[in-house]
């Protein structure tokens, strides 16, 4: 099963108003770790936003369970 993460650019405009066409970038893994892991190192920059992953069927991993699986623990 393969995975992706969709996520903007962060090269977008500081308006919310002005979005350029092609802002938002997917990109595909073999694995769920290596999506994973690409979703962390996004989310370390603080650039990007709105970061999704989703599994070969097209669900999105979420919430509580995306936060364990990143690594983030309840403080």
């Amino acid at each position: 099963m393969t995975y992706s993460i969709t996520y903007d650019d962060g090269l977008a405009s500081v308006s919310k108003k002005v979005r350029r066409p092609g802002s938002t970038r997917r990109e595909t893994f073999l694995t769920e770790g290596e999506a994973l892991t690409r979703a962390s190192r996004l989310l370390d920059e603080g650039t990007h936003q709105a970061i999704s992953v989703c599994d070969g069927s097209g669900n999105v991993l979420c919430g509580v369970r995306l936060q364990l699986k990143l690594g983030f623990t309840r403080e």
